[in-house]
């Protein structure tokens, strides 16, 4: 039997994330529907049911706990971060418990009641994402304007369950030092091993940013996160500023379905590959050539779950939590400047994290990570694939 929450520690699990104020009574739990371009299949379908789940036994307990539930389906966006459809279908009260999930968008009922994105944002200050397409960039921007904060859970699976039980006031404050050490950086020098052979060296440009800390714990309005979460994540500087171009440069090894591919890094861009040999290579040269705001280094991530004794499970909502990341493509909803406009048309629109641990890259190393920091000291913050800084209290 596949692990699952009980009524009891989804209320939990909701007190401890977002802490409602007295005057917060009402969640929203977003699932997006397969349709005929995106197919479905057996992890998103079940995704689907344990979120129909979570919305019955909320509101089961709604009389015990005061809160009120609603299930809002729409027609999902195809790539991760893209923009929300303008309207969903909303189920609220006891519609939810004789609720059938229909099999994909196509398949919703014509009396169905059809309901504007943006009223189900204003309406519901509690928002909880368990989607297969990740809605993190489009509701962290909405939660800014409108006020509500969102959980994102993009890909959850059973398998994350017993992340959701782990001690995030010790994850938060793990990445709030983690944060710390971010902000006060100007630059980050990297060395990759690639093969146990080939160094590769990266520079990114951290100036004129601030770092954002993703703990697991959402208590104010207007924000929004992962859950499971514990990162420290930083948007690289992308020269936005006149006559400022930005200094991160060097060469970036990825390991892609057992290739290899080292992209050439010009002021925050992927501009090509060294070595397009490989069927993998060549699609991403292409790719770059095609669309270029999926070149942009869009983010610096730092993990800490890994600690924890979580592993990998496939999907990048948990897995990026382990430790080093690098992401390209969209960055606006982090602060940075490359937005969904950025891109050829909405289908493009991505925002891809590399994670860089030995079980999930093993022909990647990182053998170092060193921040230059404003006051004109270095501190080392990896080595060999492990945090070089003390997490001790």
């Amino acid at each position: 039997m596949e692990p699952t929450l009980s009524g009891h520690e989804m209320l939990a699990l909701i007190q401890r994330v977002f802490q409602p104020k007295s005057d917060e009574h009402s969640v929203a739990i977003l699932v997006d529907l397969p349709d005929r371009v995106a197919a479905d299949h057996p992890s998103w379908a079940a995704r689907r049911a344990m979120a129909l789940d979570w919305a019955r036994q909320l509101h089961a307990m709604s009389a015990q706990s005061g809160l009120r539930v609603s299930l809002c389906l729409y027609r999902n966006v195809r790539h991760n971060n893209a923009d929300l459809p303008d309207h969903g279908w909303l189920h609220a009260g006891d519609a939810i418990s004789s609720l059938e999930l229909p099999a994909t968008a196509d398949d919703v009922p014509s009396d169905a009641t059809v309901t504007a994105m943006r009223d189900v944002l204003r309406k519901h200050p509690l928002i909880l994402a368990p989607t297969q397409f990740s809605a993190t960039a489009p509701l962290k921007l909405a939660g800014r304007e409108l006020g509500f904060r969102a959980a994102t859970m993009p890909g959850f699976s059973p398998d994350m369950i017993p992340a959701l039980r782990l001690d995030y006031v010790e994850i938060n404050r793990r990445v709030q030092l983690l944060k710390d050490l971010l902000d006060r950086a100007t630059g980050a020098d990297f060395e990759f091993l690639v093969d146990s052979a080939t160094s590769h060296k990266l520079h990114l440009d951290l100036r004129f940013r601030t770092a954002h800390a993703s703990g697991g714990l959402l208590p104010q309005p207007g924000t929004a996160g992962n859950l499971p979460s514990g990162e420290a994540y930083i948007v690289p500087y992308e020269g936005e500023k006149p006559g400022e171009p930005s200094r991160s440069e060097g060469q970036l090894p990825v390991e892609l379905d057992g290739d290899l591919v080292v992209y050439r890094i010009e002021q925050n861009r992927a501009i090509g590959v060294i070595d397009a040999s490989s069927d993998t290579a060549r699609r991403e040269a292409v790719l770059l050539g095609k669309e270029p705001a999926y070149g942009n280094l869009a983010e610096l991530g730092l993990g800490v779950l890994a600690d924890f004794g979580v592993q990998p499970c496939g999907e990048i909502l948990l897995d990026e939590k382990l430790g080093l990341h690098i992401a390209f493509g969209r960055s606006d909803h982090f602060g940075g400047r490359i937005g969904a406009s950025d891109f050829s048309c909405a289908d493009a629109v991505v925002h891809i994290d590399r994670v860089y641990t030995p079980n999930l890259q093993p022909r990647v190393r990182v053998r170092s990570v060193v921040l230059h920091l404003e006051d004109g000291r270095e501190q080392a913050l990896m080595r060999d694939d492990r945090y070089a800084v003390s997490f001790e209290r």
